[in-house]
C-alpha cells in the first residue's frame, strides 16, 4: 500500500489511545476493519510535551505486520536524527513538523536517500505558505486540526482552510488531517479537500470500528467525487 497513488481516500487509524500493551494485535484490528495504514505517533518530550514510542517498538511491530504500510508522524525536537533509525526500523512515511526541522529540504532529502516517502507538517498556529517551498519534494501534506502532543482533543474548524487554500492549488496532493477527526467533523475535512484520514479516539474508542471507518470513507469518496465533477 502507498499512500500516494493519486487523490484517493485514505483513513489510517492512530493508536495513540490504543491498548498499547497489545500493539501489534490492536493494529492488525484496525486493519482488519478496513483501515489502509497505520499512524504510529512519534514523540520525543521535547517538540511536545508527552512521550510515546520510538522505533524499537516499530522494529517490533514490522515482523508481526509485514503488510501494513506505517507513517511515522514524527512529533520531535530533531527529525533528521531519527531518519535513519526509523528506516531501519521498518518506518514507510516519514512524516515530520516544518516547525521542529532546521533545514526542512535537507530533512526531506535524508528520508528519501533513507528510502521512505515524506510527509510534511504544520500546527495550527503554523502558516500553510511555509510548505509551498517544498511541495514537489514531499508525498503529502499533514495539516494539524489539534495542537500535538495528546489524544482526544477538540477539533479546530478553523485549520481547514489551509486544506483548502492546498487542495485549489494541487488538485492531486495527498492532503492529510489529523486531531479530532471522527464521523462528526469528517464532513468539513473532506469538504475542504482533505483525501487522507488520521482518527485516533473516534475510531479506536468506537463500538464498531468497521462502520466508523465505512462511513468516513463513504464522506471522503463522494466529496472527491463531487470535486472531480466540478472541475
Amino acid at each position: 500500500m502507498a499512500l500516494s497513488n493519486g487523490c484517493a481516500c485514505k483513513i489510517g487509524p492512530s493508536i495513540l489511545n490504543a491498548d498499547l500493551s497489545n500493539l501489534a494485535s490492536e493494529c492488525q484490528r484496525f486493519m482488519d476493519c478496513g483501515s489502509d495504514y497505520m499512524h504510529l505517533d512519534v514523540m520525543d518530550g521535547h517538540f511536545v510535551p508527552n512521550l510515546t514510542l520510538g522505533h524499537p517498538v516499530v522494529k517490533c511491530l514490522r515482523p508481526k505486520l509485514p503488510g501494513v504500510f506505517f507513517e511515522m508522524h514524527m512529533m520531535v525536537a530533531d527529525p533528521e536524527k531519527w531518519v535513519e533509525p526509523m528506516a531501519d526500523a521498518g518506518g514507510d512515511m516519514y512524516s515530520f513538523h516544518l516547525e521542529a526541522a532546521e533545514d526542512p529540504g535537507r530533512c526531506i532529502r535524508k528520508i528519501k536517500e533513507a528510502g521512505m516517502k515524506v510527509g510534511l507538517a504544520v500546527n495550527p498556529p503554523t502558516s500553510v505558505q511555509g510548505v509551498l517551498p517544498f511541495m514537489d519534494m514531499v508525498d503529502l501534506v499533514l495539516i494539524m486540526t489539534v495542537n500535538p502532543g495528546f489524544g482526544g482533543q477538540k477539533f479546530m474548524g478553523e485549520c481547514l482552510s489551509k486544506v483548502q487554500f492546498l487542495r485549489d492549488k494541487y488538485r492531486s496532493m495527498d492532503i492529510e488531517v489529523d486531531g479530532g477527526v471522527g464521523p462528526s467533523t469528517i464532513q468539513q475535512c473532506a469538504e475542504a479537500g482533505a483525501n487522507v484520514i488520521v482518527s485516533g479516539s473516534a475510531v479506536i474508542n468506537s463500538d464498531n470500528p468497521r462502520e466508523t471507518i465505512s462511513y468516513m470513507r463513504h464522506i471522503v469518496d463522494e466529496a472527491l467525487q463531487k470535486a472531480s465533477l466540478e472541475r
